[in-house]
């Protein structure tokens, strides 16, 4: 079965948008639980841009689903991981400019760093995934540091031209391919919507998929809950 981690940052954004206290990002995701996602994810940025800290705090508290916390690994956002105990932190660049995160965490060059990282976390019950760009180096590296999974970013294939698309799924699959045989659980995500989701689910080995900003636009139109399973409807075709 592929699974679906539901990402709910952009409900946030349309709260904070006015500091208020609606949509209810609690509800958002009850709504997401209850259509069937295996997961919600939220990313706890630095500047508190969308998702609160009381944010993952809740969550943790009534969701019957895991909990993935995209964070950072800054001093910071690893205390509030420990405190609040995710089932799994998915570690991701972050720079403050962006409008959303433009590429994969480079382990490569901070291997012995978050390998620390992942140990202390291991230490505290709680799963790593890095995301991490399709490239086999980057694979090693995460395999390097003991993480447990690796999400790969699949913004490129779902930005590229007809020309490329094929080249960006041969990507992805030999990043697949190569994390599995190093021993990780291979997850993917970004940019990934209701058009470009099968050819990612038939890759070989894919155990999970976190999609939100397609999932929660098209909320606006048809309704959460419907937005979440015609996602898992395409999943489910493609589950063993």
């Amino acid at each position: 079965m592929i699974e679906l981690g539901v990402n709910i940052d952009h409900v946030a954004t349309v709260r904070e948008a006015r500091k208020g206290r609606e949509p209810d990002l609690i509800a958002a995701a009850k709504i997401c639980e209850l259509a069937g996602a295996h997961q919600i994810t939220v990313h706890l940025r630095q500047d508190r841009r969308h998702i609160q800290d009381r944010d993952v705090e809740h969550l943790a508290q009534v969701l019957q689903v895991r909990l993935n916390l995209e964070m950072a690994a800054v001093d910071e956002i690893i205390a509030i991981a420990h405190r609040i105990r995710p089932y799994v932190v998915c570690l991701v660049p972050e720079n403050r400019q962006e409008v959303t995160t433009e590429g994969g965490l480079d382990v490569a060059s901070q291997a012995k760093k978050l390998k620390t990282v992942v140990k202390g976390f291991h230490d505290d019950g709680i799963k790593v995934s890095m995301f991490i760009d399709p490239e086999v180096d980057q694979v090693d590296a995460s395999a390097e540091t003991g993480a447990d999974y690796v999400e790969l970013h699949t913004g490129a294939y779902a930005n590229a031209g007809e020309l490329d698309v094929l080249g960006e799924l041969d990507r992805l699959a030999k990043a697949a391919a190569r994390a599995i045989n190093c021993g990780l659980i291979f997850n993917a995500g970004h940019g990934l919507t209701i058009r470009n989701l099968a050819p990612v689910a038939a890759i070989p080995g894919l155990n999970e998929v976190n999609i939100g900003h397609s999932i929660i636009s098209r909320a606006l139109f048809f309704g959460l809950e419907n937005a979440v399973r015609e996602i898992l409807a395409i999943l489910d075709e493609y589950s063993a």
